[in-house]
């Protein structure tokens, strides 16, 4: 395993804090005393009295002290475990893990490690992938909305806890983790003060002209009062604020809470409280914001108006009115806006999401709703297979990040009813750019061994086919030889069958690759050269099969046949800068440039590759960045840098864990480490190899990126030495020993 930036820029994944806390001082000192002494804290409480927010805000007060540059050293005679600060004590970074949108247990271990930064192309399980990477790290980790999985969240941090002593994790949940050694922070509604406050400062910021006067206050205090100075609460009734005067609001919540009491106005538990304060928010909306709420919680996560417009709009609400009630919404703080990769994105809070889904469920139509996002999911996954061969290749793998939780509902929606396993089959089966193009295959390999659980549907083979060559290839990439054969014989037996071509074409060619990484180049060149024809026949053209083509120009390659990968690659080039796509592109430089390099091109060779790395690291490719960086360091060693080339063979080598095996022992694709290996340690000796090496598989992957497209230092020329002056009195200015100056000769005259 692979991670992604530990360095003091980079250190962590928290977000930038778009509204201040208001408040909560006492919270956030009180956290800071606890994250001292336990390496488990849980703050809990109902929904919407602000954990997360106060989590985040404790969390991004560690992340700056971490920052800090620390001092003074650390007492000898403090504690173990806390004589250091926060400098040493999270020198790895604060990383948030949001749980709330995880359904499936199988997905929490997947989830942690995408917050994580970490990329893993192997068969390992997750969990012992995650214990791994932190075994030896010292960080804090941030969970967030665990509840729905609360038993394996649990069981989950334990073996982290006990498996990384440099671990420390700060949770928020309706409840704790009732495990050995947690600390539980129960967190209650803000004193009346700072829930005033709080009021005035989201009105404030919901409508400028807002502002708090003498006659006024006596209201809004009794508004924060009712409402039980829950957070949530409070920022939904400023939305309201904007509309309704002060003592307007709060006499319709006067009516809302006799209908849940019965006329009752002593204190409420604050569960009634919150309900109440959505239920009545719920209330004072249009009919049309209400029906759109209900129709925004069948996502999961974040979504962007495209989605929301197909899958929400019907004869009952007009496509063209959603823009509109999305700002509705917005303005009442029932939806949050969210800058990402992806462009602008709306999620909405986990506790409005499930009131607005038990709504919808109430209607009627939430079986529909969810067919509704299925489909519109599945559209965009094919949309986006298409726009993977073209220039906007690297917005697609912004925006299948940025719908990950999506995606992941439409394929549980697909596979949890027998009729229509079909469309989970073609749903995974066409995301085989994310899984293979991302670094996704654990990913894709849970939802692929899932869909082919099931028996062909008749009428839907093609689905079927897909998800087997698309499982072969995932396979293949994860070392899983047995697997990745197995199923890629059934799609060429199956493709053979039903009379599918493409199947067949895609089977053959993937089987080539297994040929390939096992050394068999002949039977590599046949296999790839039958599907590159299967291919044309069809009319397919599309990254894999130009990946076919790169493929087998490697196996010419490595046979000595440099001309014939020479041409097949340069084609490909051009079809990729042509098409605007880089991800294959990327592969092809690798060619190139092991070409160059056989041809003495060194700077030619470090050109193609700086770009191949750059290119790589952008897609998550694991398998094409290692590859890279180790051929550049045999560049660079050729260079004579045996030093940078024994740092950059250091930096590749924690690369393979997230890959495996090297490459199932391929002797041609593992020639370049070796032989940089042999020359670098003969110019250094091994001990200085070793002290180089060593200092490269300590760098962070996003410094060894930056250091390999860099290069190596350059040398500093020699100054040359200044011409010698020609006359007595000019060598003697000049200072050369044995000079002086002619008698009688002016200072600074020359003589003669």
């Amino acid at each position: 395993m692979r991670q992604r930036p530990l360095h003091p820029n980079t250190r962590g994944n928290l977000p930038s804090e778009l509204s201040g806390l208001v408040g909560r001082g006492g919270e956030l000192g009180e956290l800071a005393r606890l994250l001292e002494s336990s390496r488990l804290v849980t703050v809990t409480g109902v929904g919407g009295v602000g954990k997360s927010r106060l989590v985040l805000a404790a969390a991004r007060r560690v992340a700056g002290r971490a920052a800090e540059p620390s001092d003074s050293a650390p007492s000898d005679s403090a504690p173990e475990g806390l004589r250091e600060g926060p400098q040493e004590r999270y020198c790895d970074g604060v990383w948030l893990a949001e749980l709330a949108s995880v359904r499936e247990p199988e997905l929490l271990e997947l989830t942690l490690a995408e917050a994580l930064g970490l990329t893993d192309h192997t068969t390992r399980p997750p969990r012992t992938v995650l214990a791994e990477h932190l075994a030896g790290r010292r960080l804090l980790l941030v969970l967030d909305g665990f509840e729905q999985l609360v038993e394996e969240t649990a069981a989950l941090v334990r073996e982290l806890l006990v498996r990384a002593p440099g671990l420390r994790v700060l949770a928020a949940g309706r409840r704790p983790l009732a495990l050995d050694g947690e600390q539980t922070f129960p967190l209650a509604p803000p004193d009346p003060e700072e829930a005033l406050a709080l009021l005035c400062a989201r009105a404030a910021a919901a409508d400028p002209g807002f502002a708090v006067t003498e006659a006024g206050r006596p209201v809004l205090v009794e508004l924060c009062a009712r409402l039980d100075g829950l957070p949530l609460a409070l920022e939904l009734a400023a939305g309201r604020l904007r509309a309704l005067s002060p003592a307007q609001l709060l006499a319709r919540l006067e009516d809302r809470f006799a209908l849940l009491t019965g006329g009752t106005r002593g204190a409420l538990p604050r569960h009634r409280a919150l309900r109440t304060a959505i239920g009545w928010s719920h209330e004072l909306c249009t009919a049309p914001e209400r029906l759109l709420w209900a129709r925004l919680s069948v996502f999961a996560g974040q979504f962007d108006l495209d989605a929301a417009e197909y899958v929400c709009s019907g004869p009952d609400l007009p496509v063209e009115s959603v823009l509109d009630l999305v700002g509705e919404l917005l303005a009442q703080s029932l939806l949050c806006r969210v800058e990402t990769g992806a462009g602008v994105r709306y999620r909405m809070l986990e506790t409005v999401r499930l009131y607005g889904a038990g709504w919808l469920e109430s209607l009627g139509d939430a079986a529909r709703l969810r067919r509704r996002h299925r489909d519109w999911y599945t559209g965009l996954a094919t949309w986006c297979e298409l726009d993977w061969f073209s220039p906007r290749q690297h917005e697609v793998a912004a925006l299948m990040e940025a719908e990950l939780a999506n995606l992941r509902l439409a394929l549980e929606c697909c596979l949890e009813d027998p009729e229509e396993v079909h469309l989970g089959q073609y749903l995974a089966g066409t995301l085989w750019f994310y899984w293979a193009g991302c670094g996704r295959l654990t990913e894709g390999r849970h939802w692929l061994d899932r869909a082919l659980e099931n028996l062909p549907q008749a009428g839907y083979e093609g689905s079927r086919l897909k998800a087997l060559w698309v499982l072969g290839y995932v396979a293949a990439l994860q070392g899983d030889t047995v697997a990745s054969m197995s199923a890629l014989y059934e799609c060429r037996d199956g493709a053979a069958r039903t009379e599918n071509p493409v199947a067949a074409a895609y089977a053959v060619h993937r089987l080539g690759c297994l040929a390939l990484v096992s050394d068999d180049m002949a039977r590599a060149g046949e296999l790839l050269g039958s599907a590159l024809e299967r291919y044309r026949e069809a009319g397919e053209l599309n990254s894999n099969v130009l990946m076919c083509q790169v493929e087998l120009a490697m196996a010419l390659a490595f046979q000595g046949d440099l001309a014939g990968a020479l041409s097949l690659c340069r084609e490909v080039r051009d079809i990729c800068e042509e098409r605007g796509e880089r991800w294959t592109k990327a592969y092809a430089l690798y060619v190139l440039a092991y070409a160059a390099l056989d041809a003495g091109g060194t700077g030619e060779a470090r050109r193609l590759l700086a770009e191949c790395v750059a290119i790589n690291h952008a897609f998550r490719d694991l398998v094409g960045l290692v590859l890279a960086v180790e051929l550049l360091a045999l560049v660079t060693v050729t260079e004579g840098e045996p030093a940078e080339a024994a740092v950059l063979q250091g930096a590749a080598e924690p690369m393979w864990d997230g890959v495996g095996l090297r490459l199932f022992g391929s002797g041609y694709f593992n020639a370049p480490r070796l032989m940089c290996q042999e020359r670098a340690g003969e110019l250094l000796g091994a001990e200085r190899y070793a002290a180089c090496a060593g200092h490269g598989r300590a760098l962070a992957l996003d410094e060894l990126v930056e250091r390999a497209l860099r290069g190596p230092e350059p040398k500093p020329k020699p100054v040359p030495p200044l011409p010698r002056p020609r006359t007595a009195a000019g060598r003697a200015a000049a200072g050369y020993p044995g000079s002086r100056k002619p008698a009688g000769s002016p200072e600074g005259e020359p003589a003669g």
